[in-house]
């Protein structure tokens, strides 16, 4: 949690991130995705200016150690229901642009989903920082198991140049109902 109130708990998650560089630096890996808030925290601890200023300072020195490594920073947004911070691809955008003229993004689908205007829009404004992108559909199922456009989606990677990896970030649901989509998905 880079933007938590507690000094301590900031200075140990930059030393754990750096741990992790240093890890995929060794198994020869390109990236680490980075998410400045802890998962699931919702509410601020800090002001805005308070929590942004940490944020770069955080990433700045992970991004330092990761330019030494070898090692690509990839910022990636949540959506509000899993962060109170950086939510939206523009907010991830900004955040790079922040730390350093090498950092990238890394954009998940199914958080944009939820908390982008145009997902589109948002992939074409990646271009240039994108380095990483997770794929799940709307439902957190496998692509194509929901309602998004993976034609388009893959056609607007295409057009800004994207040719890494996908990432697939899908879950079985924790649906023990008999109205389960997809009975027994966990077990299989």
């Amino acid at each position: 949690n880079m933007v938590g109130k507690s000094e301590k708990q900031r200075a140990a998650t930059i030393t754990y991130i750096k741990e992790v560089i240093e890890f995929v630096a060794e198994l020869e890996g390109e990236i680490v995705t980075v998410v400045p808030a802890t998962v699931g925290k919702i509410l601020p601890e800090a002001s805005p200016e308070e929590e942004w200023k940490w944020a770069v300072e955080g990433c700045k020195e992970l991004y330092g150690l990761g330019q030494k490594k070898g090692v690509k920073i990839a910022l990636e947004p949540l959506n509000r229901f899993e962060t109170n911070f950086i939510s939206r691809a523009d907010q991830a955008l900004a955040l790079a642009k922040a730390v350093g003229p090498d950092c990238g993004v890394c954009l998940d689908i199914f958080h944009m989903n939820i908390e982008e205007d145009d997902i589109y829009a948002a992939i074409r404004r990646a271009k240039g920082r994108l380095v990483g992108f997770h794929v799940a559909d709307n439902n957190r199922m496998a692509p194509g198991m929901g309602a998004l456009n993976w034609k388009k989606i893959i056609k607007t990677l295409q057009e800004i140049g994207y040719d890494k990896v996908l990432s697939v970030e899908f879950c079985s649901p924790l649906d023990r109902t008999p109205a389960n989509p997809h009975p027994n998905s966990i077990e299989t």
